[in-house]
């Protein structure tokens, strides 16, 4: 990551992006926090390093995911940005590990059949996935493996569909603290830094540290 041309320590910088994508706090609950330090920082600086380096970071934490397992729950959940509903397509294995996560600006079978192409290119073809009473999912998956010519087990299921719904509160309680985005392509980077940092605390990034903040810091300090 380049922190050139930022009057700013790196360490500082890393600091606030860190506790934004990991905690319900607001840029300016982060300026105060600064402040009592006695460093002396915009909220708009804050919001600034969040966009720019949330998406390093996702890339990053991409490099040293480990691997899921081959039974998925898939779904999607709704984001306001710029005070308009969106949709978080998201997907865990079994053990509660996240696969991928899409925003798109549509809830059809061709936004989940986008995600479903981006879940295989990161993670494999999964032997199962397993979705609500979804029809758009339901179509996307017949046609994904219509295109691609394989063997993958489609289970409609409420109960077993509730982990991911589960896990989509951790986004969803950030989301509340940030109170909506202003725009589709600042609410993609900084969706991509929470789930990245989700990755992190649920122990699927190869590193050195033994905690979330230890293999954070092991990764970007």
């Amino acid at each position: 990551m380049d922190f050139s041309g930022h009057r700013f320590e790196k360490a500082i910088i890393l600091l606030n992006v860190r506790w934004y994508l990991s905690y319900q706090l607001s840029y300016r609950n982060l300026s105060e926090l600064m402040s009592e330090r006695g460093i002396l920082v915009n909220h708009t600086n804050i919001y600034r390093w969040v966009v720019k380096f949330s998406g390093e970071i996702d890339k990053t934490i991409r490099k040293l995911k480990g691997p899921v397992s081959g039974s998925w729950r898939l779904d999607e959940t709704y984001i306001k940005v710029q005070g308009k509903w969106r949709y978080l397509y998201r997907a865990v294995d079994k053990h509660g590990d996240t696969v991928d996560f899409l925003l798109t600006q549509k809830r059809d079978k061709t936004a989940a059949l986008r995600f479903l192409r981006k879940a295989v290119g990161s993670s494999g073809i999964p032997e199962s996935v397993t979705i609500d009473k979804s029809g758009s999912n339901k179509s996307a998956l017949e046609s994904f493996v219509e295109e691609s010519g394989s063997q993958i087990e489609i289970r409609q299921s409420k109960y077993l569909n509730n982990m991911v719904e589960q896990d989509h509160r951790t986004v969803k309680r950030k989301m509340r603290a940030a109170l909506g985005f202003k725009s589709f392509w600042s609410a993609k980077k900084t969706i991509a830094g929470i789930e990245a940092m989700s990755m992190i605390r649920k122990g699927q990034v190869r590193s050195e540290g033994t905690t979330t903040v230890g293999t954070f810091w092991a990764i970007f300090g």
